[in-house]
């Protein structure tokens, strides 16, 4: 058995998703089911995205493991909700739109950059790819239409009723597209899984990184020249070769 294969196996046996949750989001069971069943990938952490109110203590970064959470929501948000969470805060908390993430071991490079142009075209531009020492391929679907925003300080509500009214429908303006994203990139992965793979491919072996930096340099000299002429805790990501191949 491959080592791939082998972590593969490991990852997902029951009991090994170490969530608070303990288990993938209802909202993207089905897309990680699809990522799991290819041979070419195992996924090793996700988050649907949520909205959520965070407590904690006087600094200037709200740290997860040392807060506590007020409300927390895979959904649309109501205003009644965050102020019923700000009720509870004893001293700072903050309020945050957090889209949808998705790590995936990769089998080999090629299936990384495959997985990587699904989900750039699928509007998660902060995607990118890492390589780690032992040659772990990694790939991470990220986007950047975040939000946080302190509401409260030493216990003292900073904002408006009206302020938390409009920050709540800014939130789920972005859950709102963070499920649009989501069902693109779900349909695009699956048309991407179902096409055949080239058989110039089938036999390689982990991509070679260097190879895939010398293509795109002699890419851009190429253009150059032609111009004179006229992109659930499931986690443990190695990350010391990264190529950021997303843009912000």
């Amino acid at each position: 058995m491959d080592t791939f294969r082998m972590r593969k196996e490991q990852r997902l046996q029951p009991g090994t998703d170490l969530s608070r949750k303990g288990r993938v989001d209802t909202a993207i069971s089905g897309l990680v089911e699809c990522v799991n069943r290819s041979e070419r990938y195992c996924s090793t952490s996700s988050c649907s995205g949520r909205v959520l109110l965070l407590g904690g203590s006087d600094h200037t970064e709200v740290q997860k493991q040392n807060c506590s959470w007020l409300f927390v929501t895979h959904q649309k948000c109501q205003k009644e909700d965050v102020i019923a969470g700000l009720q509870k805060a004893q001293d700072n908390a903050v309020f945050k739109f957090e889209p949808f993430v998705l790590h995936v071991q990769c089998r080999k490079m090629e299936d990384a950059q495959l997985l990587h142009s699904v989900a750039i075209n699928s509007g998660f531009r902060n995607s990118g790819i890492t390589v780690g020492k032992k040659g772990k391929i990694m790939m991470a679907v990220r986007s950047t239409h975040c939000l946080e925003v302190p509401l409260c300080h030493r216990g003292t509500v900073l904002v408006s009723e009206e302020y938390i009214d409009y920050l709540v429908q800014v939130a789920n303006q972005k859950m709102e597209e963070n499920q649009k994203r989501i069902e693109r990139f779900y349909t695009g992965l699956r048309s991407a899984l179902s096409a055949p793979v080239p058989p110039e491919q089938a036999d390689e072996k982990v991509g070679r990184p260097a190879s895939i930096y010398t293509r795109r340099r002699r890419q851009r000299t190429v253009k150059k020249e032609q111009g004179n002429g006229e992109l659930t805790i499931h986690s443990d990501v190695e990350s010391d070769l990264a190529f950021l191949m997303g843009s912000t």
